[in-house]
Order: structure tokens, then C-alpha cells, then sequence
């Protein structure tokens, strides 16, 4: 309880109508559902709510959803009373207990198994809960916040989310892009974690970043996302080598091995690629008052290998997640071609 308000750092529009809406919810205890990728800072959303809220001097307390099976996860969340089960030798109260008058975080909600979902579901409906051997009912009152990384509604659709809990959980929804969707935020990202880290891993004097590298970090797809950004300038503090930072992050991502990319199924699935090409010229051709001037074999032949070109190199840079290194060595052309390409054809990332 008690704990001191970390920031929420970026300056793209995204994150400013996250805070905004953080300074509007934080006071109403209404549910709060968190979505977005992992890595994307959720649990960091959860924590200025709870700081920014009239519960900030009573308890956080978080539970992750996916790291415990069913059985420990219940007696977790519920506590148990003496001789539950095998082993429960004295009474132990649960979370909910313990994060009375204050927040409840329930992280990865989207892997509580479905029997469980119906216990959350009564207690949210009710604000009441039996721990585990208990016939007694307790009050509870706490503000839970929920996050997750999957799609809840097509885990709905596939009868694998409960929707009543969905609707209970999802009163204000608070969805955290990806890292590639908000690149201006990561020169801050990279300011305010360089700082940070400096103090706390590093004795010597280590350098910062220069304008060439904070580029190339804008340009990366931060599969990871900002976890994952943190992560390299820990490695920074280590290493004072962003150069050696840049080129294991460029090669080290991951991606899947290039015979796992099959390019006959690309091709496959273009079989009127012919035919629509050659519409595609001819029409070029008619709007430009040329027909039969313009049809020349060479200029045909350029065309088809730029088109093909295209669509190859987009498909494996999007199974690498555009990382431009590993998609070189799977096209057996060096990084600079790559970059030539990637300019000379058009090609940008479908996000």
C-alpha cells in the first residue's frame, strides 16, 4: 500500500488518451478491463489506477491467472479453512481477503478455466466468496482491475470465456497498442529507462544512445514491446556497446526458421496471378493511350519480377515480424539490397 505512482511514459496519442482516461476512471471503482500484447506495459496501467485512486493507501494485490493451476489458483483467490484438502493444516485467507478496501489485479484473465469463471462471476455479481471447505460467506469489497493478452471475444465465440463475466469485467475498457504502433513514443521510452537503469545496474559512466541508433530502434517492430526494449538497455548497461546492443537484437529476435516458410502456398494462392497481371498492364497501357506501343516483352518482364519481388519479400518480412536482418539471410541477399528493395518496391508493413 502506499506505493509511489510510476509513469506512464510516451507522447503519442494513444498513450495520452490512456492517461486521460486513467485521471477520469481512477476515482469510480468501476472493473477495468486491460487489453493489449504482451510485453505492452498493462500491469503498469493497472498500478497509476490503483495509485491515482481513493484506494491508494489500502492494498494492491496481484494474481496471476496463468501461472497457477486451477485447483492452487481457487484456493489463492478464495483462501481455504483447515482441512480442505490434503495438506491445508490451518486456515489461510485468499486475495480477495486481502485486497479488501482496495484492487485486485487480475492478470492473464483470458486462461482462468471456465469452472473458475463462474466462481468470479458470483463474487463480482454479489461481492461475496466461501473459501474452500467453508460454508460461510465473506464480504469483499475491492476494485478489480482484469488484463489480458488474448482476444476475449473470439474465446467467447469458442465457448471458452464466459460472456456475462466478459460484460462484468468490461464496464471501462482500456486497450494498450503495440510498441510499432507508437514509435514516437520511443526516444522518451528510451530516456526515461536509460536513466533508470543507469543508476541502478551500472558504476561507470555509459553511453547513450546517438541519434543513428535511436533510429534504428524507431524502425524495429519491438516484437516484444516495451519489455523487450527494457531489456536491451539493461544489456546497455553491461555491455556500453550499442552497436554489439543492436546487432543481438536484430538477430536474435524471434522468428521462424526459413524452411518453415513455404513460398510454394504463397504462389499457390495467387493461380490467376497471370491473368490479373496482364489486366492490370493493360489497363496501365489503355490509360496512358498506348495499347500496343507500350506491350514490349522487357518492360512486361520487369514488371512480373517487380510484382513477384514484392510480394516474396513482404511475405517473409511479415513471418519475421520485419526483422530485416533475418529476412536477408532467408533471401540470400545482403541487408543493404534488402533496404534497396524495400524502398525501390513500395514495401510497408501490414499492421
Amino acid at each position: 500500500m502506499g506505493q509511489n505512482k510510476q509513469p506512464i511514459i510516451g507522447v503519442s496519442n494513444s498513450i495520452l488518451k490512456i492517461k486521460e482516461l486513467i485521471s477520469h476512471v481512477a476515482s469510480t471503482g468501476l472493473n477495468i478491463l486491460i487489453t493489449g500484447e504482451t510485453g505492452v506495459g498493462k500491469d503498469l496501467i493497472a498500478h497509476n489506477l490503483y495509485t491515482s485512486s481513493p484506494r491508494a493507501d489500502q492494498n494492491f494485490i496481484k494474481v496471476n491467472c496463468a501461472a497457477l493451476p486451477e485447483t492452487l489458483l481457487e484456493s489463492e483467490l478464495y483462501g481455504f479453512e483447515k482441512g480442505a484438502f490434503t495438506g491445508a493444516h490451518k486456515n489461510r485467507p485468499g486475495k480477495f481477503k486481502a485486497a479488501d478496501k482496495g484492487v485486485l489485479f487480475l492478470d492473464e484473465i483470458g486462461d482462468m478455466t471456465l469452472s473458475l469463471q463462474s466462481k468470479m462471476l458470483h463474487v463480482l455479481q454479489t461481492g461475496e466468496f466461501s473459501p474452500l471447505g467453508s460454508d460461510q460467506e465473506f464480504k469483499t469489497d475491492v476494485w478489480v482491475i482484469a488484463a489480458t493478452n488474448h482476444h476475449l471475444e473470439k474465446k467467447i465465440l469458442n465457448k471458452e470465456f464466459r460472456e456475462d463475466l466478459y460484460y462484468r469485467l468490461n464496464i471501462i475498457k482500456i486497450d494498450v497498442p503495440p510498441l510499432r504502433e507508437r514509435s514516437e513514443d520511443i526516444p522518451s521510452l528510451l530516456e526515461y529507462y536509460f536513466k533508470k537503469y543507469s543508476s541502478k545496474y551500472s558504476e561507470e559512466e555509459v553511453a547513450k544512445p546517438e541519434k543513428n541508433i535511436i533510429e534504428k530502434f524507431i524502425q524495429y517492430p519491438w516484437p516484444g514491446n516495451v519489455r523487450e526494449l527494457q531489456n536491451c538497455i539493461k544489456k546497455q548497461m553491461v555491455l556500453n556497446d550499442w552497436d554489439k546492443v543492436l546487432d543481438e537484437l536484430l538477430n536474435t529476435s524471434p522468428a521462424p526458421p526459413a524452411t518453415q516458410i513455404n513460398f510454394n502456398t504463397t504462389l499457390e494462392n495467387n493461380s490467376d496471378t497471370t491473368s490479373a497481371f496482364l489486366s492490370e498492364f493493360i489497363n496501365l497501357s489503355t490509360n496512358s493511350g498506348n495499347l500496343f506501343e507500350d506491350i514490349s516483352l522487357k518492360k512486361i518482364k520487369k514488371l512480373a519480377c517487380d510484382k513477384i519481388e514484392k510480394e516474396v519479400i513482404s511475405y517473409v518480412l511479415s513471418k519475421v515480424a520485419w526483422n530485416r536482418s533475418k529476412a536477408s539471410k532467408i533471401l540470400k541477399i545482403s541487408y543493404k539490397t534488402l533496404l534497396y528493395k524495400i524502398k525501390e518496391l513500395n514495401i510497408n508493413p501490414q499492421i
